[in-house]
């Protein structure tokens, strides 16, 4: 992993944070502030901002945009970021020796895409992007499902702690609106997180 916690390759991601490993704390939260999009969202191309209208003495475009569209550019790709699905389970071993751990998932749920800020492309616009550039598939939602078991060491007096849900790949990209005189709105950054892959997360405390 590199020091700024992005992924060397595409090919990394899928070794990363394997449901075997045990971690020392909780699973992190985004540090940015993203909003979940709905279900019925996912395939809708957002509607752009209206054409700006030409200036007094402004000459004709001579270019042809059309039709206006979004645009999607990804840039960077991050780690994997746990969302749970469920309650929390922990098993205290308070012998002298290892025991072994078993964890049941409780709940069925799904967890779909998370953004920071306005899109000017649909979600599936943007996995399909991220996928090109990437070599990664990331879906526009996962679902964990109840029953899904994992047993795991737990040594002398410590706990194990395990979260059963989804991991997400973050993604940074910049994303504007092409108008039809092929003039665009200011580019935005923009941080996703989509579904990469079910399983849990394991800490000891």
């Amino acid at each position: 992993m590199a020091d700024d916690g992005t992924l060397p390759s595409a090919s990394s991601a899928s070794a990363q944070s394997d449901d075997s490993d045990i971690n020392t704390t909780p699973p992190e939260e985004p540090a940015e502030d993203v909003t979940d999009v709905p279900a019925d969202a996912v395939d809708k191309d957002p509607e752009g901002p209206a054409e700006p209208k030409p200036l007094p003495g402004d000459l004709p475009p001579f270019r042809d945009c059309n039709p206006a569209h979004g645009v999607y550019i990804p840039t960077k790709q991050g780690r994997q970021y746990h969302r749970a699905v469920g309650p929390r389970n922990s098993n205290h071993n308070a012998t002298s020796r290892t025991a072994k751990s078993t964890f049941t998932s409780e709940v069925t749920g799904e967890v779909g895409v998370s953004v920071s800020g306005k899109l000017d492309v649909s979600v599936n616009t943007l996995l399909v992007k991220v996928k090109e550039k990437f070599e990664v598939t990331v879906s526009a939602k996962m679902t964990a499902k109840l029953g899904n078991s994992i047993s795991v060491d737990t040594p002398p007096h410590k706990t194990t702690n395990a979260v059963y849900g989804v991991w997400r790949l973050k993604h940074t990209g910049k994303s504007y609106w092409l108008h039809a005189n092929c003039t665009s709105t200011p580019e935005k950054t923009i941080v996703s997180y989509s579904p990469y892959r079910v399983g849990w997360y394991l800490w000891e405390s």
